[in-house]
């Protein structure tokens, strides 16, 4: 939207939007608005695929976002924290039903596909592009859940070392090694399974 001098103005920043919000609450929309679609996305591939159940889990993380605002240390990136809290909530919910985690939506598997056939991270197996979002999502599903958290942070919510360092509360030179060890797991559980990614 132009400004009085004909200007566009741009978006506040997570870290403005947060302080609007503290001087007045009605800004918080704002904040659900940004972050509503991503956090359904990223709590759907940590396992909370019923629609109902990300709605409940949606609201539990909006509400704790809200009450704990005040806390918000606005020096560090807002964007780590919410998905930190997210990614707590998750992991209540599933704990709370005593499940597991019912699988991960993966519909753009090819960013993780070319991360398992790089060869800089010394590859051994023959790649398919052919792999579907089904066969990735039944071997992450049978990886440990640090390595799954850390490359689902990593290849689909696009998250840097240091977010990632922030979120699942680990300090960032041990992010590579998760990365690392999921990324053998991975091709480990796939060539068992004998499939050839």
């Amino acid at each position: 939207m132009p400004t009085s001098d004909g200007l566009l103005k741009l978006p506040p920043s997570d870290e403005e939007l947060v302080k609007l919000t503290l001087d007045n609450k009605s800004y918080f929309g704002d904040i659900v608005d940004r972050y509503e679609a991503k956090l359904k996305r990223y709590i759907t591939r940590l396992g909370v695929r019923n629609p109902d159940d990300q709605l409940d889990v949606l609201q539990e993380i909006f509400l704790k976002v809200y009450r704990n605002l005040n806390g918000f240390d606005t020096s560090l990136k807002f964007s780590s924290w919410i998905y930190r809290i997210a990614h707590n909530e998750a992991v209540s919910w599933y704990r709370k039903r005593n499940v597991r985690p019912e699988g991960h939506l993966i519909a753009d598997s090819e960013e993780i596909i070319s991360f398992l056939g790089s060869k800089d991270e010394g590859a051994d197996v023959v790649f398919d592009k052919d792999i579907n979002s089904k066969v990735l999502n039944e071997a992450l599903h049978n990886i440990d859940e640090k390595y799954r958290e850390a490359l689902i942070l990593r290849f689909f919510e696009h998250k840097e070392y240091e977010e990632i360092s922030d979120i699942l509360k680990i300090p960032v030179g041990s992010v590579g090694t998760l990365l690392h060890r999921g990324k053998k797991q991975l091709q480990s559980v796939l060539n068992q399974a004998k499939i050839r990614i």
